[in-house]
C-alpha cells in the first residue's frame, strides 16, 4: 500500500489497538458553503474523529435520507463542482494530517473520467472513495485506476446481500468494508438493530482482513458505544449534519459538530 490508503489503513489499525472502534465521520462538501465545508471537516477532526468522508452532492441521492438530502440540496444551489470537492479533500487533509476520503455516486465519476477523477483526488491526499451503487463486478476500470493512485475501493455492503456476493466484494474491496445495516435509506434512528450486527458476523466470515465499519442513523454516544461493540468502525453522517442545519449562524455550527464528535469519540471507546 502506498499514499493515503496506509494512512487510512493504520489509522484503523491504531483504533484497533486501543481496543475500540474508529469513529468515522460523513459530511457533504459545499454545505453550508465550500469553506464552510472545509471548516466542519476540521471541526469534526478536532472533536474526536478518526476519519472523514466527504460526500458529493448529488441530485439524485437515492440512498440518502432527507436530512442529507436538504444538505446535498443547498451545496447544489451554491454551486459546488467536482473542483470544490477535490479542494475539500486537500484542505481538509492537509490541516490535520488524518485520512479523508470521498463518498459518491458513480454517474459523477463516470462523467468526469474515472483517470482524471482518481489522479485529482489522488493528488489532493485523499485516502480512497466510497462508491455505493457502483456494483463490483462492473468496477474493474475504477480498481484499476484507483490501485494505481494508491487509493481505496470502499464498497457497501447491506443485509440483502448475499454470502456469495459479501465474499466477491469484500476480496475486490480496500480500506474497509461499509455495513449499511438499515434496508433503504440512511439516517438517524432511535434505536440500533440486530441486523447490523449480523451483517458485520457474515461479513466477517468471508474470511476478510478488511475492517467491517458500520453506518445505520446512529447519532449519540449510547448508539455508538453498541454499535462499536460488535464494528470496526462506527460512521455517523444525518447526525452531524443535521447539528450544522440547526444551528443559527456557522461559528455555532462548527461548534455543536465539534461537540458531537467529542461525545461520539467518548462513545466508541466505551463499547457496548
Amino acid at each position: 500500500m502506498s499514499g493515503n490508503v496506509q494512512l487510512l489503513a493504520d489509522t484503523l489499525a491504531a483504533a484497533k489497538a486501543e481496543d475500540r472502534a474508529a469513529l468515522i465521520a460523513y459530511l457533504p462538501a459545499g454545505f453550508p458553503t465550500v469553506d464552510g465545508g472545509i471548516a466542519a471537516i476540521k471541526a469534526v477532526f478536532d472533536g474526536g474523529a478518526d476519519v472523514v468522508e466527504v460526500g458529493l452532492p448529488h441530485s439524485d441521492p437515492v440512498l440518502d435520507g432527507p436530512v442529507i438530502q436538504t444538505a446535498d440540496d443547498i451545496a447544489l444551489k451554491g454551486g459546488v463542482r467536482i473542483a470544490d470537492v477535490m479542494r475539500t479533500v486537500r484542505e481538509a487533509h492537509a490541516a490535520t494530517g488524518k485520512p479523508v476520503l470521498v463518498m459518491t455516486y458513480w454517474n459523477p465519476i463516470d462523467r468526469y473520467g474515472v483517470e482524471r477523477f482518481t489522479a485529482e483526488l489522488a493528488e489532493a491526499g485523499g485516502a480512497g472513495c466510497i462508491l455505493p451503487d457502483l456494483p463490483v463486478q462492473e468496477s474493474d476500470l475504477w480498481r484499476e485506476h484507483a490501485g494505481k493512485h494508491g487509493l481505496a475501493t470502499v464498497f457497501v455492503v447491506a443485509p440483502s446481500s448475499k454470502d456469495e456476493r459479501l465474499a466477491t466484494i469484500t476480496a475486490a474491496g480496500s480500506g474497509f468494508v461499509y455495513a449499511a445495516s438499515l434496508m433503504g435509506v440512511t439516517g438517524t434512528r432511535a434505536s440500533v438493530g440486530a441486523q447490523a450486527k449480523e451483517l458485520v458476523e457474515r461479513t466477517r466470515a468471508t474470511g476478510t482482513a478488511l475492517p467491517v465499519c458500520v453506518g445505520l442513523g446512529v447519532s449519540d454516544a449510547a448508539q455508538a458505544a453498541e454499535v462499536a461493540g460488535f464494528a470496526d468502525g462506527v460512521i455517523v453522517g444525518s447526525a452531524f449534519v443535521k447539528r450544522l442545519l440547526d444551528a443559527p449562524d456557522e461559528a455555532a455550527g462548527l461548534a455543536a459538530v465539534r461537540e458531537l464528535a467529542g461525545e461520539l469519540a467518548d462513545g466508541v471507546r466505551k463499547r457496548g
